[in-house]
Parts: C-alpha cells; sequence; structure tokens
C-alpha cells in the first residue's frame, strides 16, 4: 500500500529588480519576503547566482544568504545555486561551511554548470580555462570531500567547513545534471520554471541513475516553478501582464526589467489570450486554479517539495501570492512513496 506524504513549499528569489527600482531596493524587498515566508511556514528560501543581468540583484549568494538567515528565525537558506565552474571548489566550502557554523542545520548549498549570465561577465568571474579545468563532477566532487576530508597529514584543507555540511543539492533542468546528482547520491532540484518539457525525463533519468549514500539513503527531488497566485484568476492574469511583458521583449532581443502591470496593460500583455506562448509553464491564477495543477505536477514526478518563484511588479502583491499559496489547502498537497518505497 502507498503512502502519502505532505509535499514542502519553499520559496526561490532571484530578487529582481524591476523598472523604476534598483539592486539596493530589490534587496531590501527580498530580505522583507524572507521574513514574510519565514512567518507563513515555508520550507527553505532560495537565492541564485546571476552576473551581469540587469533585472537581477542576486550575484552574490552567500552574502545573501547571511543576511537573510540572520534576519529570520526558522525557515532554511541557501543558494539556489552557486554556479560552481565560476569558484574554485575550496572558496565555496568555506564559505558555505562557515553560513552552516554560523546558522547550524538552516543552510542549503545548491550546485549548478551554468555561466549564470553572458560569456563576457561570466569570463570575467573566473576566465574558461579556469572554468573547464576538470569536469563538473570532479569539481563537485572536490567540493564534497572538503567537507569531512583531510589533506593527508592531519590538516583540513577548508578548515570552516569540516564538520559543518550544509545540505547539498545539484541543480539543473536537463539529463546531464540529473545523473551527476543520481551517481552522487544527493537531492536533485529540477529547474521546471526554466525548461518545463524537461522536467519529467530529468527526473525519471535521476531516478534510474541514483545510488544511495550515506546522507541521502533515497531519492529527493525539487521541483522549481514559476507561479503568479491572486485573489482571482483576472487579477493574477492582470498582475501576469508584466512577465508577460518582459519575456516577450527579451525574445525580441530587446531586453527590460519587469514593468508596472499598467505598463504591460497598455501594450496589449495583460490578457490571458497568450497567441505567442509567452508564460508556457507558469501558473497563475487564484489559489483553487493553481493547486490542482501543482497536484498534477507533484504526481507526475514524484517531487517531495515545490520551489516557487514568483517575480511581480509591487513587493505587496509579490507577498499577497505567497500568503495566498501558502494556506490550508496548500497543505494537502502529497507525494506518493515512489514504488521502491512503497
Amino acid at each position: 500500500m502507498k503512502h502519502r506524504h505532505q509535499v514542502h513549499i519553499s520559496v526561490l528569489d532571484t530578487v529582481p529588480i524591476t523598472q523604476r527600482s534598483n539592486a539596493s531596493m530589490a534587496l531590501r524587498n527580498s530580505i522583507e519576503l524572507a521574513q514574510l515566508v519565514d512567518g507563513l511556514g515555508y520550507h527553505r528560501y532560495w537565492v541564485p547566482e546571476h552576473h551581469g543581468m540587469s533585472g537581477v540583484a542576486s550575484a552574490a549568494p552567500a552574502v545573501v544568504v547571511e543576511r537573510v538567515a540572520s534576519l529570520t528565525q526558522r525557515i532554511r537558506v541557501g543558494a539556489g545555486g552557486v554556479m560552481l565552474p565560476n569558484h574554485a571548489p575550496i572558496v565555496i566550502a568555506e564559505q558555505f561551511g562557515t553560513l552552516e557554523a554560523f546558522h547550524p542545520g538552516r543552510i542549503d548549498l545548491g550546485l549548478g554548470r551554468a555561466l549564470g549570465g553572458p560569456r563576457a561577465i561570466a569570463d570575467r568571474v573566473r576566465s574558461e580555462h579556469e572554468r573547464t579545468a576538470k569536469p563538473f563532477e570532479d569539481q563537485v566532487r572536490e567540493l564534497l570531500a572538503l567537507f569531512d576530508a583531510d589533506n593527508g597529514d592531519g590538516r583540513a584543507a577548508a578548515v570552516p567547513a569540516v564538520g559543518n555540511r550544509p545540505e547539498i543539492w545539484m541543480l539543473g533542468s536537463g539529463d546531464h545534471t540529473a545523473r551527476i546528482a543520481g551517481s552522487l547520491g544527493l537531492p536533485f532540484a529540477a529547474a521546471h520554471h526554466l525548461k518545463p518539457l524537461n522536467t519529467v525525463a530529468a527526473v525519471q533519468t535521476y531516478l534510474r541513475t541514483f545510488q544511495p549514500s550515506s546522507l541521502y539513503p533515497a531519492p529527493r527531488i525539487s521541483i522549481s516553478v514559476a507561479l503568479i497566485v491572486a485573489d482571482t484568476d483576472q487579477r493574477a492574469q492582470w498582475l501576469a501582464g508584466s512577465l508577460r511583458m518582459k519575456i516577450a521583449r527579451r525574445r525580441q532581443g530587446r531586453p527590460i526589467q519587469l514593468p508596472s502591470p499598467e505598463t504591460a496593460e497598455a501594450h496589449g500583455y495583460t490578457t490571458s489570450q497568450d497567441p505567442d506562448n509567452e508564460l508556457s509553464g507558469v501558473f497563475v491564477g487564484e489559489a483553487a486554479t493553481v493547486l490542482p495543477q501543482l497536484q498534477a505536477l507533484v504526481d507526475e514526478t514524484g517531487a517531495d517539495e515545490l520551489l516557487v518563484k514568483t517575480d511581480l511588479f509591487d513587493p505587496l502583491d509579490r507577498h499577497r501570492s505567497y500568503a495566498l499559496l501558502m494556506n490550508d489547502e496548500t497543505h494537502r498537497l502529497r507525494r506518493a512513496d515512489s514504488p521502491a518505497c512503497a
């Protein structure tokens, strides 16, 4: 007989810089959001690593994680994720080992392999030669070893990391990273918000290749989703006009920061009739509309957790979206045991 378990609901915050805003305002808004969702009962709060993007203020995840963890009480906080090829593994081990020492049992380290921004900017973060000197999987193995190994003569290579291991996840939108996560016995976070058509195949690859480890004897799956919730379907679609316009302009080669819904409406982007399918893969509506869609995604993937990304122009609308999602109905989202676990 299969049992059904409650699905964790978490937050992925890219720290969006909207039109008529700046990085300082965006970072302050994200701190306020983190404090709100901490009180609402969300499970974890992640920020990514992006460079050279005018609409994203999350460029230094370790710094943001420390600030958020210091100003919240209960919620797990982490990077979703650190783009490991951009860094020497020992530096990341030292940073997140230190974070775990300050906030024991609350720190997560998600690892990705993308550039995190335009190639010209990524080359300034770390040269291509340094990024590619070792295969990505070898970089991950090196990082993992730094949390519990010494260099053979009794001296730890990354002193703050030893004994201070954060919860480590692999992030990805395709088979390659899913296979690495499985082979290393790590949890896997699938980037549904980036490539929704890849999610099911990536999860299947992860489950097929998963090798139990001492830390993670069973597979763990988180799915990131783009989501906009409002009091009515009509208002949610109107608010989504901002994102619809931003995505359309990016595809046209004219990237913009997130505009207001009023601006989007003036340009004809607030209708739910979406001939160009700009919001494909984005869940939009009142809670009663999106919750069955989220449950269908959980049923299809066996996800233990949904990592919710909500980008809205007005911070208060974003607060409202997360508050409406985390209601009594949300706690009814359930995952069935896989056949291997039943």
